[in-house]
């Protein structure tokens, strides 16, 4: 027996509104009874954290996990779920089988399948989780030999116990051994009826780079981070003497003590440097920085500044949180770094005061972001943002190689809050569904029920003396709910029931507004549009590497 899942023109990742198409190949080598093959497309976001020592006050926080400390406390979020039934089908389910199980002779069997890739989350919808069964029949696919051992289905109740957000899917996301991770796979089960069989299962991982939100429009608007400096004053140097050849001293004009600056003339220079960025600051995976940097003279001296050190980092802050404890990742990745510049920061000596200098792009214009970012993100348990610093090494003078005497100042220059997109644009459909009035609110009815009818006593208060007027006692009409009606179907074809079962199962939930809206948009990538790279995960089909037990 060989189980395996080919995939057609797999890309180095999926976005959203993709098709994933494939088949799951099946070669059997002796006849085999099969009760059913279901593909799943599962998306995972896993998170685990210790829970910390009572007894240190620093780690004690209230709403703590009451569990003992050493205990892990996880959370598995089933951001995307869906289910396909491959096997049988219609010439196979046509055919009645009291056992549910269907003959399939020797040789190599293809059954194709084809999943649309979401806008949004599934966890945070609790009619769709709350239709999801877990058991074989309820919900399940199969009921196998003697209606045991069908095809296991996600328990979606499960999910309802925890605290979710509707958002856009994340991206795949590793590099946090036993702690976090984010993960996208397919996932293939064989069902074969019986008590001592055992279901065949196969699975492959896919790496997902979400589409980025709408952009705002262009404006001339500028984020930036501005730091003026001066240099401290120069400690003059002691008069060298040196001694000739017959023991006579002689002076050397050229190392004399520093010239004093004129009376109308600052002792030391003074410049302004700032980082700018478009407003608000975006930053694109597999791009440059759209950086601009600008000196401003300060002060009143012809004294030469120069830049002699550029270095630009992009930190990220990965918030994980399992139950009530959260914990912070910091994540540094060097975009642009060059320790051997000699860029003067104003024109010429003669430059009034206030005259402004763009520096040159060419030291990090054509740096781009590294594959390894991930774009900023924010799922039930998960969420990523990022800050960028850039580090500046000023000096006073020309620096010459062996000489010690210029003044080197260290700006650091830092932005709080920076987004980073994916670089996806979503289709053009989208956008405009996003622009148009759309209904808002939560997914459940938000009209309250209604209160049951009063009813009205005749009986008067026994304190009155007076007599009480009778009311005539007019009996209200209770509505009965009308009868549930069965789904309508032809009586020629009646719906295949599995052992035991009585009536069909329910119907799925009704598709929300961002999955009917998905499934009649084109994908990003339809057009002439390329994959920028992505390697937010090091290897898609290595095993978990989240601690056994995940709920």
């Amino acid at each position: 027996m060989s189980l395996r899942i080919a995939l057609n023109n797999q890309p180095e990742f999926y976005t959203n509104l993709d098709f994933i198409q494939g088949r799951v190949i099946l070669g059997l080598n002796r006849p085999e009874q099969i009760g059913s093959i279901v593909v799943k497309l599962e998306g995972e976001s896993t998170t685990a954290l210790q829970v910390p020592n009572t007894f240190d006050p620093d780690s004690m926080r209230p709403g703590m996990p009451r569990q003992a400390p050493g205990s892990i406390c996880s959370e598995n979020h089933k951001i995307l779920y869906k289910v396909q039934q491959v096997f049988p089908d219609d010439y196979y389910a046509s055919s009645s089988n009291p056992y549910g199980a269907y003959p399939l002779q020797p040789g190599e069997h293809e059954f194709p399948f084809k999943f649309k890739l979401p806008i949004n989350n599934a966890c945070s919808d609790p009619r769709a989780m709350a239709q999801i069964g877990g058991v074989a029949n309820p919900g399940g696919f199969g009921g196998g030999f003697f209606g045991m051992g069908g095809v296991r289905v996600m328990d979606g109740s499960k999910q309802l116990f925890l605290s979710h957000t509707t958002r856009t899917l994340p991206p795949s996301l590793t590099g946090y051994p036993r702690e976090a991770e984010i993960r996208y796979y397919i996932k293939v089960t064989v069902q074969r009826p019986g008590l001592l069989k055992e279901n065949w299962r196969y699975q492959i991982g896919l790496k997902f780079l979400p589409i980025e939100p709408p952009r705002a429009a262009r404006t001339s608007q500028e984020a930036f981070a501005r730091r003026p400096f001066t240099f401290q004053m120069r400690t003059p140097q002691p008069e060298r003497t040196r001694s000739s050849f017959f023991g006579m001293r002689s002076e050397d004009p050229k190392n004399g003590s520093i010239s004093e600056p004129a009376a109308d003339q600052d002792p030391t220079p003074s410049v302004e440097i700032s980082a700018r960025l478009p407003h608000p600051p975006v930053l694109t995976c597999n791009q440059p920085v759209p950086l601009r940097l600008i000196a401003k003279k300060l002060s009143n001296n012809p004294d030469d500044v120069y830049l002699v050190s550029f270095e630009m980092n992009l930190i990220g802050y990965t918030e994980v949180r399992a139950e009530n404890l959260h914990n912070r990742k910091v994540n540094r990745w060097v975009v642009a770094s060059n320790a051997g510049l000699n860029i003067p920061l104003t024109s010429s000596p003669t430059d009034p005061v206030g005259k402004e200098l763009v520096i040159p792009d060419n030291i990090w214009s054509n740096m781009s972001l590294p594959n390894t970012v991930a774009p900023s993100f924010a799922t039930c348990n998960l969420s990523r943002r990022y800050e960028l610093e850039v580090k500046l090494g000023v000096a006073w003078g020309q620096p010459r190689r062996g000489s010690k005497q210029a003044q080197v100042i260290y700006l650091p220059l830092h932005f709080s809050k920076v987004d980073v997109f994916s670089g996806i644009t979503p289709p053009e459909e989208l956008l405009q569904a996003a622009s148009a009035n759309r209904p808002t609110g939560p997914t459940f009815d938000s009209i309250p029920p209604r209160l049951p009818p009063r009813r009205q006593s005749s009986v008067s208060s026994p304190t009155t003396s007076r007599p009480t007027q009778q009311v005539p006692h007019v009996p209200q009409q209770q509505t009965n709910p009308p009868p549930q009606q069965q789904p309508a179907y032809d009586p020629l074809y009646p719906p295949q029931l599995g052992p035991g079962q009585t009536a069909p199962p329910p119907d799925d939930a009704p598709p929300s507004y961002d999955e009917a809206m998905a499934e009649n948009l084109a994908g990003p990538f339809d057009g002439m549009q390329s994959r920028p790279a992505y390697s937010g995960v090091t290897n898609e089909n290595a095993p978990s590497s989240m601690p056994p037990g995940k709920n």
